[in-house]
């Protein structure tokens, strides 16, 4: 089931009707053609499990294949399998790596349950196993990284722009001086570049680029795919850098009722509650609510600006979950409602004799979003590899916003649909994926008095195959083709491979291509709040004036586990690498003035990144991390470093939990470390001496620290500090004095912009 709901497809263009009817025709076409393949055998399910304390514990990644042939599957992360069953097939094989190879006897099919033992002395040594909180995947072809809901609540966690603050493979850094949002970049990219999406339906796109993560509540969040490089077919054209796949808690396995209260000495106080129920048999619901606000006034770093702005956000999603296990069915619904008001700028601004006036400098940005999503998927129960899903989704995402002189207002409404289908080719060794998607987004949009108005809409079919030899070799390639109205007919390919030469190890490769419509305005929306001018280089283009973006990503990841002083360890080495072909070149190395254009000569991004994983003592963990970034555009005058970039960042977490008494009683630390070379500032030579900057930044080092008391497994609290070494820049904004100058800029942020910052809050759950 976990491919039809984490999978996505878009599509465009028609009426709903014309969009209904459609679909109906392509499924039914798919399932008369895949119907005789249904009915060719009967399944054989099972459970791969060991025993630790007492305690059944499923062992993933388990090959389970009949003798003498090539029929099999490998375990899932719950233990699970499933095989096609014929009565021919009598002998079982059951192996992994480190435990005795089991042959069983099976004379019919249902469904079993067996214990692997230890190739050790089990009388003598004792196997104790924990989940890791975040851990990469050494089975799947992709280099994909799981964050549980554990990882998550390592920090306050209150959006989810600040769920990777304990994540070595996402850097988080604020956009400005003045708006408080935090842009996350992976593989030396920023977030356009990045699919991201909950529970594979594209949610943070368009108009949502800049504030769109600070819209997803972390409560809400059961666990979060990091995936490097290029992503799925399935899951569109446009990813580039990776993807960043948020799933969703659930009605049926979410407490029944959650609160989290958090209180911040920046003012900000924040509220979220889950209440769920089982309304029958099969339907089940949830109402989350999130609320955030923020109305004291904060200047720490006494430049006369607000170091964060004054907010209210009330957030609301309805969910709906129907499970006919009996069938093959599950579905769910989800219906959200968000509202978003901020307010920033000088201590003394007032919005209601101050906007748009020169008396003092101001921004307000309010924001009203809608949407609803629905997915369906069928697994047939005789054959569960079978799997048919289908997705929708519709949203509007209005704001209205001014920044000093400037107005930015835009309205998006987008939607996307998707139908997918799962088999197998011959058997389960050879696995597919086949699907058509749709594409539809309108947007208004108005820079101060010149309309940017466009739609947009797409057509696409994918083909993905996945090969896996049920040992050490996996991979997955697959194929896209799209017709889009502005971006014409292109064709998207994917790779990606697995390879495990030795034991606990997994070798990568991957390579693939994207292509994306860049929106300039929405995507670097801190560029209103400084006195910089507009120029955009018009070279008949279909979007703006100019070309769409188009990228390859290609890179390598080798993973080796091994004990170290008889405690497991893990080390990661990644090199990731992004051509364009094509690229809309953000330029602001001129102080007067922000230029768009067509990329004209090379731009590229080189990644490299190790990590070592270390469990020191028995719930000791430790985790470190080195980022080498080289990331290069040919401006129109030079080749520079992208600005604002660390080619040097070190990562450091220690994370220590005593052990769990009897009633969930237990003790939680955690502490990290964040240290970023010097940043490339862009140009500033055209300005008066006074508000010139240097050529690069300070070096910035940042510990952030969490204490969580766990009384029971209803209720604990946390304590923590953000920055807890106070470190600020010294200049967050240029001519803060002067905010109508034209050497004005609050963009030019390399560091934390106002000191320490102390937060409490409390966890209650009923079940």
């Amino acid at each position: 089931m976990t491919e039809i709901y984490r999978s996505g497809l878009p599509s465009k263009g028609w009426s709903f009707r014309a969009m209904r009817s459609s679909f109906s025709s392509v499924l039914f076409l798919i399932t008369m053609t895949l119907f005789p393949a249904f009915l060719q055998a009967q399944q054989l399910e099972g459970t791969i499990y060991e025993t630790t304390d007492e305690e059944e514990v499923p062992l993933p990644g388990a090959n389970v294949y009949w003798l003498d042939t090539a029929v099999g599957d490998v375990t899932d992360l719950d233990g699970k399998f499933s095989i096609p069953y014929e009565k021919k097939y009598t002998q079982l094989v059951i192996s992994y790596i480190g435990y005795q190879t089991d042959t069983i006897s099976v004379s019919s099919n249902a469904p079993i349950r067996h214990e692997l033992r230890s190739k050790s002395d089990l009388d003598e040594v004792f196997i104790k196993s924990r989940n890791k909180a975040s851990a990469t995947s050494y089975l799947e072809a992709q280099n994909v990284i799981n964050v549980s809901s554990a990882e998550l609540l390592k920090a306050a966690c209150c959006n989810l722009s600040e769920s990777f603050d304990t994540n070595p493979s996402i850097d988080v850094n604020f956009a400005d001086a003045v708006s408080g949002a935090r842009q996350i970049r992976m593989l030396g990219l920023t977030s356009p570049y990045i699919l991201i999406t909950t529970e594979n339906i594209p949610a943070i796109r368009g108009a949502s680029q800049t504030y769109g993560l600070s819209f997803i509540p972390g409560t809400w969040v059961e666990s979060i795919q990091i995936t490097k490089g290029a992503g799925s077919v399935v899951n569109g054209y446009e990813s580039i850098a990776g993807q960043i796949n948020a799933e969703l808690q659930k009605p049926t396995t979410d407490a029944k009722v959650f609160v989290n209260a958090y209180g911040a000495m920046n003012g900000r106080y924040e509220l979220n509650t889950h209440f769920n129920t089982r309304v029958s048999d099969r339907w089940s619901t949830g109402l989350y609510v999130h609320g955030n606000l923020r109305e004291e006034k904060f200047d720490k770093n006494d430049d006369g600006f607000l170091d964060a702005p004054l907010q209210n956000q009330l957030n609301l999603m309805n969910r709906w979950q129907y499970t006919d296990a009996e069938n093959g069915f599950v579905s769910f619904l989800n219906f959200r409602y968000l509202t978003d008001e901020k307010q920033t700028g000088e201590l003394t601004f007032d919005p209601e004799t101050d906007k748009f006036t020169t008396n003092a400098w101001g921004s307000e940005i309010d924001t009203r979003r809608y949407e609803f999503t629905g997915k369906l998927g069928y697994v047939n129960p005789e054959l569960p590899y079978q799997t048919m899903g289908v997705q929708f989704s519709y949203s509007n995402h209005d704001q209205e916003a001014y920044f000093g002189l400037n107005r930015y207002d835009i309205q998006h409404s987008s939607i996307y649909a998707t139908a997918l289908v799962n088999s197998i080719i011959s058997d389960t060794r050879h696995k597919f994926k086949t699907g058509l998607s749709f594409t539809y987004d309108a947007y208004d949009e108005l820079v101060n008095t010149d309309d940017y108005g466009r739609k947009e809409n797409s057509v696409g079919a994918f083909f993905e195959y996945a090969y896996d030899n049920l040992g050490d070799l996996n991979l997955t390639a697959g194929i896209r083709v799209d017709q889009h109205n502005l971006l014409g007919l292109f064709v998207t390919p994917r790779f990606h491979l697995r390879y495990t030469p030795w034991e606990k190890s997994a070798f990568r490769v991957s390579a693939g291509r994207g292509k994306r419509s860049a929106n300039i305005f929405a995507e670097n929306q801190q560029l209103f709040a400084s006195s910089r001018s507009i120029n955009i280089i018009d070279t008949g283009g279909p979007i703006y004036g100019m070309d769409p973006e188009i990228a390859w990503n290609y890179g390598f990841s080798y993973l080796q586990g091994f004990n170290l002083f008889n405690r497991k360890a893990d080390v990661v080495f990644d090199f990731y690498r992004t051509d364009f072909q094509n690229q809309i070149v953000v330029d602001w190395e001129n102080p007067r003035q922000v230029s768009f254009y067509n990329l004209e000569g090379e731009s590229y991004a080189n990644n490299f990144q190790t990590e070592f994983n270390y469990n020191v003592l028995e719930r000791l963990d430790l985790r470190l991390a080195y980022k080498y970034y080289d990331v290069k555009t040919e401006y129109q005058f030079e080749k520079l470093m992208k600005p604002l970039t660390a080619q040097h960042r070190m990562f450091a977490n220690v994370s220590y939990e005593t052990a769990m008494k009897d009633n969930g009683a237990a003790w939680k630390f955690d502490t990290t470390y964040n240290w970023l070379g010097e940043q490339r500032f862009p140009s500033t030579r055209g300005n008066a001496p006074v508000f010139r900057l240097p050529d690069y930044s300070p070096t910035v080092g940042t510990i952030n620290a969490q204490i969580t008391r766990v009384f029971s497994h209803a209720f604990e609290i946390y304590l923590g500090g953000e920055n807890i070494t106070n470190v600020k820049q010294s200049n967050p904004i240029l001519a803060s004095d002067f905010p109508f100058s034209s050497a004005f800029d609050s963009t030019l942020v390399y560091g934390p912009i106002f000191g320490s910052m102390y937060y409490a809050g409390l966890r209650f759950k009923l079940n």
